[in-house]
């Protein structure tokens, strides 16, 4: 295979970047206080913008920033300011999907790679060419495209114009996220990063001469309107995903937690360095990579539009709670070799006796029996149930920072 595929990780805040970059991302997507879609992430700030570049630079990783917002006039006070400080930290690329924002950073940033975001609805290969005339360098599909449909776009554009598209996370009611409807609902505007995600709430019907009389909306042989999607998963499609055409699978998540970060980074490196390495070796491991994606929450999972328009199997309709299997209990902040403990940060409450998993960014994830440990005075303890308690934990296997623990 000549071509380079891309693992590109969702970063909402310094800890994630960097979780994302050990576990092996090739590639971060993040936003700034501004012009980005994720309102609700923590985001950063300019000096943890430049440390997470410095980072990700030092770890072979690009950093991708995201300005996608629909701009309206006011917004584009700052921003050539913003692209400048952007290409100073060396920046890899930025996400547009507004002409005018386009505009304004190729003025600003001549040099600066552009990615067109799924946000522009990119369905066909006219546009891709489109944008690429305009100086783009790669274009994210629109999430409603088949595998199919990726392919004949790939075929029709110059190898290269890259391809990105989500393969893993949440998916969104409207079309490539353009949505309306929190707008409409709550007055936060989704198109420039303040979504409440209605899609998520839970519906019924109310009569107009019986207020507070709910009657539950049903399905019947000709669907339902009921918006809450399962989540995405691609990771047992990674032949396919290649096949047509798709250079960097991108996986969703900057409001998510470190430990989903990290959960779904390892699995999805591993099934696409498996698969370039023997294919045979990812298809004899294709249900052990689906049970550890499972590990982090999740809503169910659906292969999207890859494979054809999702049906009325590809909806939950009775909660908008996450599948949550595992527990995140603790981030390893050093490790003595010395001794055999480790210092860890507690983020979930576990006891002495519980039985843990260690699972890295490099090595392999090992179980143990938790046998002893003790606070930060080296008085021994019987539990870890305070909030980002720094503990001492008897391992006797190798750790290193960002290291993760679950149960």
């Amino acid at each position: 295979m000549n071509r380079k595929i891309e693992l590109l990780a969702p970063a909402g805040d310094l800890e994630k970047l960097k979780i994302a970059v050990l576990y092996g991302a090739d590639a971060v997507y993040l936003g700034g206080t501004s012009f980005g879609l994720r309102a609700k992430a923590k985001n950063f700030s300019k000096d943890e913008m430049r440390e997470g570049v410095v980072f990700a630079h030092k770890h072979n990783a690009k950093v991708y920033v995201t300005c996608n917002i629909f701009a309206h006039n006011d917004d584009f006070r700052g921003m050539e300011e913003y692209f400048k400080f952007l290409r100073e930290i060396n920046v890899d690329a930025v996400l547009i999907s507004d002409p005018g924002v386009f505009s304004v950073a190729r003025e600003a940033v001549p040099n600066m790679d552009i990615h067109i975001s799924t946000q522009a609805n990119n369905t066909n290969y006219k546009t891709a060419l489109f944008w690429q005339k305009l100086g783009a360098v790669r274009i994210v599909m629109a999430r409603e495209l088949s595998l199919k449909e990726i392919k004949d776009i790939s075929d029709n554009i110059p190898k290269n114009l890259e391809i990105e598209a989500f393969v893993h996370g949440a998916m969104c009611i409207s079309y490539s996220g353009r949505c309306l409807l929190s707008n409409y609902l709550s007055g936060r505007d989704a198109n420039k990063g303040a979504c409440s995600h209605p899609c998520r709430w839970k519906y019924a019907l109310v009569e107009q001469t019986r207020p507070g009389e709910y009657m539950p909306i049903e399905e019947d042989e000709r669907g339902t309107y009921i918006f809450n999607s399962k989540d995405l998963c691609m990771i047992e499609y990674i032949p396919e995903l290649i096949d047509s055409g798709i250079t960097s699978l991108k996986i969703e998540g900057r409001i998510k937690t470190s430990f989903y970060v990290g959960t779904v980074i390892k699995a999805y490196r591993e099934a696409i360095d498996d698969y370039i390495k023997d294919p045979n070796i990812y298809y004899g491991k294709k249900e052990y990579y689906l049970d550890e994606v499972k590990k982090a929450s999740y809503r169910g999972f659906t292969t999207g539009f890859y494979f054809g328009k999702p049906n009325q199997d590809e909806q939950i309709y009775t909660t908008s709670s996450y599948i949550r299997n595992y527990d995140f209990i603790g981030m390893v902040i050093d490790y003595d070799e010395k001794s055999g403990f480790a210092t860890i940060e507690q983020r979930n409450k576990f006891v002495v006796g519980d039985e843990i998993e260690f699972f890295r960014g490099k090595g392999e994830t090992f179980s143990m029996v938790v046998e002893e440990m003790y606070d930060e005075d080296g008085n021994g303890i019987l539990e870890a149930p305070h909030p980002q308690q720094i503990i001492k934990l008897k391992v006797g296997k190798k750790l290193n920072p960002f290291d993760m623990m679950r149960k």
